[in-house]
C-alpha cells in the first residue's frame, strides 16, 4: 500500500492514519503525518501543505542541517519545534560498501534512543497535545522520523509487524531521494549501497535490541522516555477512533 501524498519537492511525506491497533481501534488519519525535510516546501506544495491544517511542525534535524538546508517556511498556521534526536552525527553516503545496513542502522537507532530521551519526550508530548494535526520530519523522512514513528505507533498499541511495515514504505520514495542527493553533488555518488534504503531488517533489530535491554518497548519509553500512562492516554485520546461498522442492510423477502 503505498501512503504517501503527493507533492512536487517532498518525497516521503505520508500520512500515519488508518492502522489497525491490537485493541480493534484504528489511528486517525490527517492527524499525524511523517514526512523528509520540510524545507524543500515552494509554491505550490507550500499551498498543498497548508491545506493540511497542521498546527505542529517538529524537525528533528541537527540545527546546522537547518541552517545548510533551510527549514519549513514560517506561518502564522503552526507552531515550528526543533528538536534534534540524534547526538551522534555520521555520514551515510560515504560509508563503505562492506558495512551492513541493517545492523549498522539499527545500531545508529539504538544510540538515538539512548542519547535523544528529552527531546523524544518533548516530541511525544507535543503530539498528544496538539490542538491539531502534527508533522514531523528528519531529512530523508527514514531514521530518525522512523524512529519516531515507532515509538508513537507502539504507544499507540499498533503491532511491531505493522511499525516494521511503516518502515519500509521509505523504500517507495529512495530513488527520489537519492536523485536529490545526486543533483547536490554532481559527478559523485554514494559510496554506500545502503544510502536512501529501509529495509525491515532494521527496524525489527531496533525494536528486538530495546526488548533486549529494557523488556519491551513499552518499559523503554514508559522508564527512559519517561512517558506515563496519563500521557499515553492522551495520546490514544487525540489519534485513535473506533473503525466504523459496515452499515446494516436487512433483507425483505416478497410474497410471491
Amino acid at each position: 500500500m503505498d501512503r504517501h501524498i503527493s507533492f512536487e519537492r517532498l518525497h516521503n511525506f505520508r500520512d500515519l492514519g488508518g492502522y489497525s491497533t491490537i485493541d480493534g481501534e484504528r489511528t486517525r488519519s490527517g492527524r499525524l503525518f511523517r514526512s523528509d525535510s520540510l524545507g524543500k516546501l515552494r509554491d505550490a506544495d507550500l499551498d498543498r501543505f497548508l491545506a493540511l491544517g497542521v498546527r505542529t511542525v517538529i524537525d528533528l534535524r541537527y540545527p546546522w542541517e537547518i541552517a545548510a538546508k533551510g527549514r519549513v517556511p514560517d506561518h502564522p498556521s503552526f507552531d515550528y519545534h526543533n528538536l534534534s534526536i540524534e547526538h551522534r552525527p555520521y555520514d551515510q553516503a560515504s560509508l563503505g560498501p562492506e558495512i551492513e545496513t541493517g545492523p549498522f542502522l539499527a545500531e545508529r537507532f539504538g544510540e538515538v534512543a539512548e542519547d535523544g530521551v528529552a527531546e523524544l519526550r518533548t516530541a511525544i508530548e507535543l503530539i498528544a497535545t496538539s490542538e491539531g494535526p502534527v508533522v514531523f520530519h528528519c531529512a530523508s523522512g527514514k531514521d530518525r522520523t522512523g524512529l519516531l514513528a515507532a515509538l508513537v505507533l507502539d504507544l499507540l498499541a499498533v503491532p511491531e509487524q505493522t511499525i516494521v511495515e511503516d518502515f519500509t514504505l521509505t523504500q517507495l520514495a529512495t530513488p527520489r531521494l537519492l536523485a536529490d542527493w545526486l543533483a547536490d553533488h554532481p559527478g559523485q555518488r554514494p559510496t554506500w549501497p545502503g544510502y536512501g534504503t529501509a529495509p525491515a531488517e532494521v527496524m525489527t533489530l531496533f525494536l528486538a535490541g530495546l526488548r533486549e535491554r529494557y523488556g519491551s518497548v513499552h518499559q523503554y519509553t514508559s522508564q527512559q522516555v519517561g512517558i506515563d500512562a496519563a500521557l499515553t492516554a492522551q495520546l490514544r485520546r487525540q489519534l485513535l477512533e473506533q473503525p466504523a461498522r459496515p452499515a446494516h442492510r436487512e433483507t425483505v423477502e416478497g410474497t410471491g
